[in-house]
């Protein structure tokens, strides 16, 4: 009762986070629409006043919304995170039944490439995501090649942990520059295959996103 309670409970959590994302998502699109203001942009014009293009109140609401929206992403993200350990723990202790059996034959290379798992607690408890995708830049390269925000990544390149992250992202990145990139992530409970291609753009680095560690 306690697993199938718990189970129950993680499974609104993931909803509660899926919504968290559509809404962050909203909010950036709105922020970095053409002539916006991005997420930090000055809304001072060149001799300090208050910008007339932009609507000021509307933009701090939606950057605060944003800031909210992150925090609590990060909490339940968390809580997802140590709910799926405790329910991983009760089903290798329980020993191998048909449900577990079903796990184990998903984890093979098959299971990533074509095939749509039929439960978001199966998805999070054979893959564990290593980072969060917390913000990303409108066209920019890890934009154009189809990551979205909130994607939990499960595997980049060769980096299956989050051993010293920054650094090693970094580095694949600028190694693979120009050569496509193999990325699985976990979106709104399904693993989803990515093809992203380092390179240079307008803007800051080679992917444009930013990475959490989890």
């Amino acid at each position: 009762m306690v697993g199938t309670n718990l189970k129950a409970e993680t499974t609104k959590l993931m909803e509660l986070r899926t919504a968290m994302e559509l809404e962050m998502n909203a909010i950036i699109e709105s922020l970095c629409c053409p002539g916006g203001p991005g997420l930090s942009g000055n809304l001072l014009d060149s001799e300090g006043f208050p910008r007339e293009d932009v609507d000021i109140m509307s933009i701090r609401a939606n950057r605060q919304r944003l800031a909210v929206l992150r925090n609590d992403h990060k909490n339940v993200t968390e809580k997802i995170s140590q709910n799926i350990q405790v329910l991983h723990s009760a089903r290798l202790a329980s020993g191998p039944s048909q449900d577990s059996g079903n796990l184990t034959s998903s984890t093979s290379s098959n299971f990533i490439a074509t095939t749509t798992p039929s439960s978001a607690m199966d998805v999070d408890i054979v893959s564990k995501p290593f980072a969060l995708v917390d913000e990303i830049t409108e066209a920019s390269p890890a934009a154009e090649d189809g990551v979205q925000l909130g994607d939990q990544v499960v595997k980049f390149g060769d980096m299956e942990s989050s051993d010293n992250l920054l650094q090693r992202l970094a580095g694949e990145a600028q190694r693979n520059q120009g050569r496509a990139i193999s990325m699985v992530v976990i979106r709104q409970g399904t693993l989803v295959n990515l093809s992203v291609t380092p390179r240079a753009w307008e803007g800051r680095g080679l992917l444009g996103c930013h990475f959490r560690i989890l």
